[in-house]
């Protein structure tokens, strides 16, 4: 089905395009099976790569013995630590984000290993089975240290340290950075964000809620392992082929960990098996390199399915306390919270992200915040979709739905009732950009499952709002013209969620043209400029911008031709829907694709670039209402009925952002009632498999039903608004509320598995 005859989204009415529903442009390819993923890479003369990984969560490297597995035939390479010229650079702590040192770290231990399957060394062999065979006879003497695996123990003064000269940094209130702690310590951070009085706050208050939370590690749950081909030419120049969220964040961690200028790496981004945060950093690709310099071949690695458990980044585990104040109105008075993230291995799990978006939905002038980033002998924690929101919405939103009761308000009037809007003060001071948030209760509150009978005992219905701040960040974009009209679109945004069709109507709204005259692709490193990840709800915006800029430059170019034919000015020349009029002769008319195949004598190949740094960037919110229904004997709860409302401002295309929108809600389930990290008491992973960490199958969740809200994010020509993250954010707590209702006891911890839900069941019985 074309365009054209698709339906048109009721936002839509001011384009042509944009609000349609065609057909992605990489569809077939995948649904056929000749798109190319990372593991499809082949190189002529390639070798396999294979890790040999720490078994203990805690211990000191004495000795690496390579000489078995370098004498094993078939072997090509080992390499170790020793091999990266990273560490002659020491290691800073202050640097949570893509910090080199960490991630070089986590490919090779350079001193010690500090969770179980840490990288330590690395093998190239003819074949994978031969790489994994000497990899095994690799000798390392380890010296075991304890280890510190659970948040409480970690930050207690005398607990085992992950690392004996990190120290606590300290952020202020006004958000200034104090002086490290000087003392060694598990707490690698500590922020706080304060406004107003919170005893007075308190003291106002009529009725007060609070809780302790907790929550666990959780997977993104991508399909396709992380991979890397890599293969460093005699030259100097290093070319990788992987799956990742962003091609050129990959170039410039490879470079800093191999002490390498930008220019002499190449990242060639083939198609990716999924990520949600957790492909924004590379594991593989550098100890590629390095074997491929050692042996002088490409070489090929991919991780199994437990290596991406026990070696990639998850979701971080918190403790969460939080407690919310309101006067006889319903009006908030106070709120406090207090926010531990367990970082894993290494500084930085996105406890600043959670404590900005905390309480970012309402209005609310009395606020502390306090968080701490604790490090643990466990895997560095990394991003997925919305990082830290999910977890400081389940505490808060929890803490309204409990005072909404102690009220005897309606929830989502409460929430109505305290709703910020554009100016109210985040958490950290920074004023709120616009957002729906009123539009997104209106419709809740309109919506007929609010109103439906819920049709049984032991059933219950909880709602929750979510809040993301979605990201701006550097995009770039390349439009090229055919001389049959065709639009080539070269950008550096790996398309996860179907942004090259996105992205392509982008350029067909301004042009005149259908989605279907856009051809799209995603361009390396040398063949487009600078672009961030595909990532922080950023990329239909963004990248978008890029490519709307790009257009409107071929758009003015092909005026000029118009007028050269015509012998007339530029000013002379009108433009709409794809076509070229004449003014000064109105019958003068040419279509889009007649100046096209007339370019050569009119100028030459006509080509634009562009590149886009939002500064203003809209938000995003979302709502849940959702059903669910409990089953006594055994704990199990159903999922009933999901209804998702979201702030999208302009659907570019409404589908995909309907399948976002049922995505990361599905995720949502999944971390609410199923998904966990277990671990023993050597910290050693005890379910990574997908068999046994429970995600959830369409067996677990119903027919997920979204109500698009319009307005239009201001900062964008066509008032698109990121959408991928948020809609994870509200379903903890949504369900956390529904399942509280239904048993009459209050969920605190997550997932809420069935023996959790026993134990609740138990404890009100008690």
């Amino acid at each position: 089905m074309t365009t054209t005859e698709r339906p048109i989204a009721q936002n839509a009415a001011p384009y042509r395009v944009l609000g349609t529903r065609p057909l992605r442009h990489d569809g077939v390819d995948k649904v056929t099976g000749r798109a190319k993923y990372g593991v499809d890479a082949s190189v002529p003369g390639m070798l396999y790569g294979a890790v040999l990984r720490s078994p203990h969560a805690h211990a000191r490297i004495l000795h690496i013995d390579t000489a078995a597995a370098e004498a094993l035939p078939g072997v090509k390479g080992v390499v170790t630590a020793k091999d990266m010229g990273i560490y002659q650079r020491p290691l800073d702590y202050a640097q949570t984000m893509r910090n080199p040192r960490f991630i070089a770290e986590q490919m090779l231990a350079s001193k010690k290993v500090v969770y179980k399957g840490q990288g330590v060394a690395a093998v190239a062999a003819a074949s994978l089975h031969i790489a994994q065979e000497a990899a095994a006879l690799i000798r390392v003497d380890y010296e075991p240290l304890p280890a510190v695996l659970s948040l409480d123990d970690a930050m207690q003064p005398n607990a085992p340290k992950v690392h004996d000269d990190l120290t606590t940094r300290v952020i202020a209130a006004d958000h200034t950075r104090k002086q490290d702690s000087g003392t060694s310590s598990n707490v690698a951070g500590r922020l706080e964000m304060k406004r107003g009085d919170l005893a007075e706050g308190f003291r106002r208050a009529a009725f007060v809620a609070e809780a302790e939370f907790r929550t666990s590690r959780v997977h993104q749950g991508y399909i396709e392992p992380h991979n890397a081909t890599a293969y460093w030419a005699p030259d100097g120049k290093i070319t990788i082929w992987n799956s990742s969220q962003g091609a050129f964040t990959i170039r410039e961690q490879v470079a800093e960990v191999l002490q390498v200028p930008e220019s002499q790496v190449r990242i060639i981004p083939l198609e990716i098996g999924g990520g949600f945060g957790g492909k924004t950093t590379t594991y593989l690709d550098a100890v590629a390199a390095l074997l491929s310099k050692k042996t002088g071949h490409p070489v090929k690695m991919l991780m199994t399915r437990r290596e991406v458990f026990e070696a990639t980044g998850p979701t971080p585990a918190t403790l969460m306390r939080c407690k919310i104040g309101a006067d006889k109105d319903g009006k908030l008075t106070a709120g406090y919270l207090f926010l531990a993230f367990d970082a894993g291995a290494f500084p930085g799990g996105a406890v600043g992200a959670g404590a900005t978006t905390s309480f970012a939905p309402y209005k609310l002038d009395t606020v502390l915040v306090e968080g701490y980033d604790v490090v643990l002998n466990k895997p560095k924690v990394h991003s997925y979709r919305a990082p830290g929101s999910p977890q400081a919405a389940f505490a808060v939103e929890s803490i309204l739905d409990m005072l909404a009761a102690k009220l005897g308000l309606d929830p989502l009037e409460l929430r109505r009732r305290n709703a910020a809007h554009e100016g109210d003060r985040l958490p950290n001071g920074v004023p709120l950009n616009s957002v729906g948030i009123d539009e997104v209760i209106a419709a809740m509150q309109k919506h007929p499952h609010y109103s439906a009978p819920l049709g049984g005992p032991n059933r219950g219905r909880g709602v929750s709002l979510g809040y993301w701040g979605n990201a701006g960040k550097h995009s770039s974009a390349t439009l090229s013209l055919g001389a049959d009209g065709k639009v080539s679109l070269v950008t550096g945004s790996v398309d996860i969620g179907g942004s090259r069709a996105a992205l392509a109507m982008h350029a067909a709204e301004v042009l005149g043209l259908a989605a279907e005259d856009i051809v799209p692709a995603v361009g390396d490193t040398e063949s487009v400029g600078m672009t961030d990840i595909t990532g922080g709800s950023r990329t239909a915006m963004a990248t978008g911008a890029a490519v709307y800029e790009a257009a409107q430059m071929i758009k003015r170019e092909m005026i000029r031709r118009a007028a050269l034919l015509w012998e007339v000015k530029p000013e002379d020349v009108s433009f709409d829907h794809g076509l070229f009029v004449n003014t000064r002769q109105p019958t003068d008319r040419l279509t889009f694709q007649q100046v096209a195949a007339r370019a050569m004598s009119t100028g030459g190949p006509l080509t634009a670039s562009a590149s886009a740094f939002p500064k203003k960037i809209a938000p995003a919110i979302c709502g849940n209402i959702v059903d669910v229904e409990v089953d006594p004997e055994t704990g199990k709860v159903a999922v009933l009925r999901f209804t998702v409302v979201e702030d999208v401002g302009t659907a570019a295309h409404p589908s995909y952002v309907e399948g976002q929108m049922q995505g990361g809600t599905v995720q949502g389930i999944g971390w609410a009632l199923s998904e966990e990290y277990c671990w023993n008491d050597s910290g050693a992973m005890l379910n990574p498999t997908f068999l046994d960490y429970r995600m959830p199958t369409s067996l677990d969740v119903p027919m997920i039903d979204t109500v698009m809200v319009h307005v239009p994010n201001p900062y964008h020509p066509f008032g698109v608004r990121g959408v991928g993250e948020v809609s994870i954010v509200p379903p903890l707590a949504a369900l956390a509320n529904a399942v509280s209702h239904a048993i009459g006891a209050r969920m605190t911890s997550l997932p809420m598995s069935p023996a959790v839900v026993l134990q609740a069941l138990a404890g009100k019985r008690a």
